[in-house]
């Protein structure tokens, strides 16, 4: 690979955030015990009976991933801001909208991919049916990179705060009530035998539109914030 180009430029991007996330592996894994922690609860909370937790199933653990998302978010340009290396990738000759998919690539990969891995820990936990976690995993590996990308555009508008998290909460959280909705519901019909196909298309437009319209935002915001 020719160094300078482009493609030198974004995997180095990778291999830095990788390693930056391996050092701070414990923090990494703060979203997934949190969601963990958070479904655990509401056996607790609700009483051991299979009904009534196999019924709350599927908005519990997108609830749960939601939040484990979001708490996760405020990190996604913080550390670059604080040395400086933010700076450097808006001045940098390379395209700042795909740097920038690279580290929300990143950040979907160490925070939203080990939240799919635990979900079927988690739908045994409510008891959620094995022919509906099919459709739970699918909905999740659709609905988690929207999470990023839309979340992603919100950091940038207020990456340059400091106490920017009350802030990023209201931005963020009526953009992904939607995904919420179809995410959730799409499980739901499945648990009730209807069709189930259109809310996981919807989620897939979604996606394809957010993969091509989102790094051009949050480039387009990081400029504003930065200047």
């Amino acid at each position: 690979m020719k160094p300078g180009t482009t493609s030198a430029a974004c995997t180095a991007l990778l291999k830095r955030d990788l390693a930056l996330t391996w050092r701070r592996r414990g923090d990494a894994l703060n979203p997934l015990l949190f969601a963990i922690i958070v479904v655990a609860l509401f056996p607790f909370a609700l009483g051991p009976e299979a009904q009534i937790l196999e019924r709350i199933a599927a908005g519990t653990i997108f609830v749960a991933v939601l939040l484990a998302s979001l708490l996760s978010l405020d990190s996604l340009f913080r550390s670059d801001l604080d040395d400086g290396s933010l700076e450097q990738l808006v001045l940098s000759p390379h395209p700042l909208s795909l740097l920038l998919a690279c580290k929300i690539a990143i950040h979907w990969l160490t925070t939203a991919v080990p939240l799919i891995a635990a979900a079927p820990l988690l739908a045994m936990l409510l008891h959620l049916p094995d022919s509906v976690l099919p459709v739970l995993l699918a909905a999740l590996a659709l609905a988690t990179p929207l999470l990023s990308l839309i979340g992603a555009i919100c950091v940038a508008l207020t990456v340059a705060l400091r106490r920017s998290g009350m802030l990023l909460t209201l931005l963020v959280l009526p953009l992904i009530v939607p995904v919420l909705i179809f995410g959730a519901g799409a499980c739901n019909a499945a648990q009730a035998g209807l069709p189930y196909a259109a809310p996981l298309l919807w989620l897939a437009a979604w996606l394809v539109l957010a993969l091509v319209l989102a790094p051009l935002a949050t480039a387009a915001a990081l400029r504003i914030s930065l200047t």
